[in-house]
């Protein structure tokens, strides 16, 4: 299993644009094959702030996408970026039940 996690920053004015430009590639993207989990999202804190998280069954699955996606034309710069591939070997409840 692979994680992207991070933030992406954008002029503070612009991020709603920015999150609302990314709705329709969200939901296309939810589809993929392999994709577990897809989410753009406006971090209730920080301003400029855009919070990015997928998951994927594995790197084929990731790779695929990658090569066909097609995402939208960006609507504002980004200022700056922190995100990450992390590779998962294992996983389990947080909350056993």
């Amino acid at each position: 299993m692979l994680i992207i996690a991070g933030k992406i920053y954008v002029a503070p004015e612009h991020r709603d644009d920015h999150v609302r430009s990314m709705a329709a590639f969200v939901g296309t993207t939810r589809t993929a094959p392999g994709c577990l989990d897809f989410f753009i999202a406006a971090d209730p804190v920080e301003a400029g702030r855009v919070n990015l998280f997928e998951r994927w069954e594995s790197d084929d699955h990731l790779r695929a996408f990658q090569a066909s996606a097609q995402p939208p034309a960006p609507v504002t710069d980004i200022l700056n970026d922190d995100v990450s591939l992390y590779e998962i070997s294992a996983s389990g409840l947080v909350f056993p039940e």
